[in-house]
Parts: C-alpha cells; sequence; structure tokens
C-alpha cells in the first residue's frame, strides 16, 4: 500500500444491504486503485455470526485472487448501548479484522447513547459517522484508539465539519470512508482527499485521514487473522 491507493474500511456486500458480491466489490476496488478494503456489513445478534464466518471464510478460501488486502469487518448496526460490548467481542472471537459501530447520524434514528458505548469498548476499531458527537465522548475515543469517521455517504457526511472540530479539541483520529453499498459509491484517492478537505482538514490533515491512519488501522487488523493479500 502507497499514498496514491485509496484504502477503504467501511463497504457493504449483499451479505446486508449492498449490492455486490464480495469477489465483484474487491474486483472493482482493484480497479479503481485501492490497496486494501473492508467489507463490513450490517450486523446485530440475528446474523452477525454468519456475516463474519463468511467474509472470514472468503478471505481464507480466496486469498490470493485479488491484488489488495481484504479485510473482513462488521458493522454493529441499531443495536441497544447495552449490546455493543458484548457482540463486539463476539465478532472479534468470530475473527472479524475491524469492528465498526454505527454512529448517531442526524438522518437515521439511531439511539440516543451509542456513540458512548462504542467509543468505551475496547473492541471497537471505528465510530462510523457519529453525527453530533460530543467533546466527552470524542476524549473517551482518543484514550481507547477508537477512530472516528467523516464520510463521503450523502447525509452521513452532513456533521463532518462537526466531527473534524471535536476530533481536534480532543485529540480523536479520524479516518474517511465511504459506507459503499453499490459500485457508484465507490471512490478513488483524489475524491477522498477532495472530501476531507471539503470537512475543513488541512493538507497535512488530509494525508492523515486518508493514508496514515487507514494504514494504521489495516495492521491493526492484520494481527488478529490470516489476511488476503
Amino acid at each position: 500500500m502507497n499514498e496514491h491507493q485509496r484504502i477503504d474500511l467501511h463497504v457493504h456486500s449483499f451479505l446486508s444491504d449492498g449490492v455486490l458480491l464480495p469477489s465483484e466489490i474487491l474486483r472493482r476496488a482493484a480497479v479503481v486503485g485501492h490497496g486494501a478494503i473492508a467489507i463490513t456489513d450490517h450486523a446485530d445478534a440475528s446474523n452477525l455470526d454468519a456475516i463474519v464466518s463468511s467474509l472470514v471464510r472468503f478471505a481464507q478460501e480466496q486469498r490470493g485472487d485479488f491484488p489488495l488486502t481484504f479485510v473482513p469487518g462488521v458493522e454493529l448496526t441499531h443495536i441497544a448501548p447495552a449490546s455493543i460490548a458484548p457482540l463486539a467481542r463476539r465478532a472479534r472471537g468470530l475473527g472479524a479484522g475491524l469492528v465498526v459501530v454505527h454512529g448517531e447520524t442526524i438522518v437515521e434514528p439511531v439511539m440516543a447513547g451509542t456513540n458512548r458505548a462504542a467509543v468505551e469498548c475496547a473492541e471497537v476499531d471505528i465510530l462510523a459517522h457519529p453525527g453530533l458527537i460530543t467533546l466527552e465522548e470524542a476524549r473517551i475515543a482518543a484514550g481507547n484508539g477508537v477512530y472516528l469517521e467523516i464520510t463521503s455517504r450523502h447525509g452521513h457526511c452532513l456533521t463532518n465539519g462537526h466531527v473534524v472540530q471535536i476530533a481536534r479539541q480532543s485529540g480523536a483520529r479520524l479516518v474517511l470512508n465511504t459506507d459503499a453499498h453499490s459500485p457508484g459509491d465507490m471512490i478513488d484517492q483524489e475524491m477522498a482527499r477532495l472530501v476531507a478537505a471539503g470537512a475543513g482538514l488541512t493538507a497535512e490533515e488530509v494525508h492523515v485521514v486518508t493514508v496514515v491512519n487507514p494504514q494504521a488501522l489495516v495492521q491493526r487488523a492484520l494481527s488478529r487473522y490470516v489476511p488476503m493479500v
């Protein structure tokens, strides 16, 4: 992976509400210049085991099929705050390289307290589209190594500027993802930089959220399972 290759750590396949097979996602990602990608399908207790097991099996059995690094993950979505920690631990035990939590975006009725429960959980890697996250929550995220997401996803992106400001005040780390559900949602590295700049980040910060921090998260994930490379 190099700074010119895109890393996207929040993508959905048809194992939840995306429209593509994992293989097609990786093929399309490779064509548009990705160096690594994570599939993080929506999950709760009803489908968590099936999703993570399927993605881990895909990573193992089709290892080497695509010229990029693949990370099997999961996005815990619209679950009660009290269920976040136990389901995150289960996902990790099943082999998820990344655990994402669907944050309190302003365009969906996410339960209050979700952001707080996510940043307090040691098994969570990314709090996706955290909406109007508070400074206190962001400080907890910084202390626990939970990354806050800024996003190119319509609706969710409306609070990118707020997330950037809170991250600066708290020291929380940021990562830019797409939350892609279809081919048209994928972006290349140049567009990722433009989205980050549009959120108010400086040139140095843009590099951090599109290169440095994604690479760090991939390395964290690779320490947890046998990757597809």
